[in-house]
């Protein structure tokens, strides 16, 4: 592999003593949909409805935080707030003592329906624009930017896309095309929703093993997944969400019957968790989708 000669970096000073990520009493609320679209239920008082409420957690430079819940618990949300792309009504958000819009050192990946794959750019267009935080807006790209880029692409395995079209890739290739744009922006924090939807085994092995190097780079993860599996056996942590902070640590603390009823209610049937009972959790058939912006 090339010698990659790094570029200074741009951003926000980091506090050295803060952690990697704070959030404190964090709320945001959506407009409520009418009774009569069939949401008349959530309506309160002031016609809102809370999309997350109370929630404060911290998490450490290098953690593997799985984050799971039901649809409309508040996941994709979350992730936005932290990622600065959208403001909460009250409450804080910190990335190294700073808030999240002052960073360049996060990179969000949405989930691939959010994403229009028919724009006409190419994958190293996609993993060059990983740069543009370190290189500055209408300012060009330098050798070191397109070393940098190119180096990102071959720890993904991807050399050989470089010049197709996003929208020629495969799910499994897309989502290896976004994981080596956050290494050419040179992430501490990346965010993964839902990246392993429609992707068969193979191609969620490869997206481990990626992860994995990430990992070993002290690269933190936050990733939102259904599958409770795989929460509890590939990340250090879990958050378990429903709107608001239901429980969060090991694996094996976190997912108990008891908590797994708490934030999936009807939408679970209870035949396996982590406490020796079981669980069946159904987040197809009442979850509400989250408001998207």
């Amino acid at each position: 592999m090339e010698t990659i000669t790094r570029v200074p970096r741009h951003g926000v000073e980091h506090e050295p003593t803060a952690p990697l990520l704070e959030v404190e009493d964090l709320a945001l609320s959506y407009p409520t949909l009418s009774p009569e679209g069939g949401r008349g239920r959530f309506r309160p008082e002031n016609g809102r409805r809370p999309a997350l409420y109370d929630l404060s957690f911290r998490i450490e430079a290098g953690e593997r935080v799985a984050v799971v819940g039901p649809n409309g618990a508040g996941k994709s949300t979350l992730f936005k707030i932290i990622a600065g792309t959208l403001k909460p009504d009250s409450g804080e958000v910190r990335v190294f003592g700073h808030e999240p819009d002052r960073h360049i050192c996060i990179a969000y990946v949405p989930q691939r329906n959010q994403i229009d794959w028919t724009f006409p750019v190419t994958v190293e267009d996609v993993v060059m624009m990983g740069r543009v935080g370190q290189i500055g807006l209408f300012r060009r790209a330098r050798q070191q930017d397109w070393q940098i880029a190119r180096a990102s692409l071959e720890r993904v395995n991807a050399t050989h896309l470089a010049s197709k079209q996003i929208g020629e890739l495969s799910g499994g290739q897309q989502q290896r095309i976004f994981i080596a744009r956050a290494l050419a922006q040179e992430a501490e924090l990346l965010l993964l929703d839902e990246p392993f939807t429609g992707l068969d085994l193979p191609s969620q092995e490869r997206i481990f093993t990626m992860l994995q190097r990430l990992h070993e780079d002290e690269v933190t993860l936050l990733v939102a997944t259904h599958d409770l599996n795989l929460a509890a056996e590939q990340f250090d942590r879990v958050m378990l969400l429903n709107r608001t902070l239901i429980a969060f640590g090991p694996p094996e603390n976190v997912l108990t019957s008891q908590h797994l009823l708490r934030a999936y209610g009807g939408q679970m049937h209870v035949i396996s968790a982590a406490d020796g009972a079981l669980v069946l959790a159904d987040t197809c058939c009442e979850g509400e989708v989250e408001h998207q912006h």
